[in-house]
């Protein structure tokens, strides 16, 4: 029995092999997008921006342009992430926009 608890993993590092499994092996979706997008750059991101894929490149679209500077600065280990999550045939790019009528969300 004690050995059931030595083999025990952190819920911290079995949560993001777990989404990386899981997105990994269902077909690629906006909401997928969405998913990856926000496990990448966190809740804060997530409220301000706004995904699409067009091809393999990754449109990120901002509220404002400070954010666009600031995704655009932190978008290779942005890439990365996303690659983990995705594939790296599924995202080879990103390529970030500012759309002043994005609102940000709750």
């Amino acid at each position: 029995m004690l050995e059931f608890f030595d083999s025990m993993r952190p819920l911290a590092h079995v949560v993001p092999s777990a989404l990386v499994y899981l997105l990994r092996h269902v077909p690629t979706s906006q909401g997928k997008v969405e998913l990856a997008w926000s496990a990448a750059v966190g809740r804060a991101l997530q409220r301000v921006t706004q995904v699409k894929m067009e091809g393999n490149i990754l449109v990120v679209e901002a509220t404002t342009a400070q954010w666009v500077r600031e995704i655009t600065r932190a978008s290779p280990i942005i890439l990365q992430r996303l690659q983990t999550y995705l594939g790296e045939s599924t995202i080879a790019g990103i390529e970030v926009r500012t759309n002043a009528n994005l609102h940000v969300k709750s």
